[in-house]
């Protein structure tokens, strides 16, 4: 079963990735803060990110930043979902080591479609 982390300082955010990442067959762990969410990596490396921009304590593009120097930190498909959707954000994401860029709100439509593209899904025939 593949893995993804859920890093987003709504606990609701969380909850609605978390059953749709799970309906998609994905073991999901969560963090609310970059820095929580690079401890949970430095102890097992999840598959995918699921990403918010705006958080305290560490925002998502510190959080991106320290997870590509991590050992193994270059693996995982990260996909940014967040309400910043001006083209200096998704090229500072992208640039920063972003593999796609989800903007809220999302459904599962969309998760699995962005998923799809990065190859974390098989499209469904």
């Amino acid at each position: 079963m593949k893995t993804c982390l859920i890093v987003d300082d709504s606990k609701v955010i969380r909850m609605v990735a978390r059953k749709i990442l799970q309906e998609l067959g994905f073991a999901t762990s969560e963090a609310e803060d970059g820095a929580k969410a690079l401890d949970i990596c430095k102890e097992a490396m999840p598959e995918a990110v699921l990403l918010d921009w705006n958080m305290p304590v560490m925002n998502g593009i510190e959080f991106l930043i320290g997870l590509r120097k991590l050992p193994g930190g270059d693996k995982p498909v990260v996909v940014f979902c967040t309400t910043e959707n001006d083209i200096h954000h998704i090229q500072q994401a992208i640039s920063a080591g972003a593999s796609e860029y989800i903007m809220k709100p999302f459904d599962g439509e969309i998760i699995q479609a962005k998923f799809e593209q990065v190859g974390l899904l098989s499209p469904k025939a």
